[in-house]
């Protein structure tokens, strides 16, 4: 894939991506390695960081592992250090790590009375907590450098009032604003080489999210269908959908773009349904 080094120019270059063996870390991942950057993938759980490592390290191009929680301050320290002993910098940091927990959800016969709070809040902090604490981390030494771009995943949860994931998707709504304020302090303060931008996947068809979308013989629910119904390529996505976005927003072909949340969606965003 030469013509990716060629548009995106991101040989070279050092990616951290936490939630690295996660579906859209790791598919971020393979694009990053393609457009010749040196890929770090960060997760907390070892057995399939090992996996996810050694199925990407069949590129020609440098790819490591380092177990990381991202709800840990001293881990992710303790990381960054690790990294730039390794590498001297970090270019890019793609914050992956997040998603929805079944305790967080509210059942079909459920309302929101019936939530509990520590679900919540286990919720709220895995996606936003861990998105903050490694932008202000990594973010630190792109600030030192005076270049880097930081790209959170935000959710079309954030953009719509969607039923039953009520903690998930205020934790994505902090998340577009956390990008915007962020993107604004690294300029203002520190340099306008320093960019901070987010993605908003539209429904992909995951295993975390496969027992709201399909039944148990495999066929969609009324969840499903609804929001096939409002999503105008009346389809899901695929996890490889996010990669080209990812690429574009990491390079400098972006590099007057900054604070923006991005939807990778098939239009699910901008159709009202009629």
């Amino acid at each position: 894939m030469e013509y990716l080094k060629t548009i995106f120019n991101l040989e070279n270059k050092v990616a951290v991506l936490t939630g690295g063996s996660g579906i859209i870390g790791s598919e971020i991942a393979k694009g990053l390695l393609n457009a010749g950057s040196k890929v770090v993938l960060l997760a907390r759980d070892e057995i399939n960081l090992k996996e996810k490592v050694k199925l990407l390290s069949k590129s020609e191009n440098e790819v490591i592992g380092l177990k990381c929680n991202v709800l840990d301050e001293e881990n992710i320290k303790n990381v960054n250090e690790e990294i730039l002993n390794r590498f001297s910098r970090i270019d890019i940091l793609i914050n992956a790590a997040g998603g929805n927990i079944p305790g967080a959800t509210i059942g079909i016969e459920q309302s929101i009375f019936d939530i509990e709070i520590n679900q919540f809040e286990k919720v709220t902090d895995l996606n936003l907590k861990g998105t903050v604490m490694p932008s202000l981390i990594f973010g630190k030494s792109m600030a030192e450098q005076k270049k880097g771009s930081i790209i959170n995943i935000s959710s079309m949860a954030a953009y719509r009032a969607i039923t039953r994931v009520v903690g998930y998707s205020a934790a994505k709504a902090a998340i577009d604003n956390f990008t915007r304020w962020m993107a604004v302090e690294m300029a203002l303060k520190f340099s306008n080489g320093i960019r901070v931008n987010a993605i908003a996947p539209g429904f992909l068809l995951t295993k975390q999210n496969k027992h709201l979308l399909t039944n148990e013989d495999g066929s969609l629910t009324e969840r499903a269908k609804t929001i096939i119904s409002i999503t105008p390529f009346k389809r899901f996505g695929e996890p490889d959908e996010i990669i080209g976005t990812a690429l574009w927003l990491a390079s400098d072909a972006s590099k007057f773009v900054t604070g923006t949340i991005i939807p990778v969606d098939g239009g699910f965003s901008a159709f009202s349904g009629v």
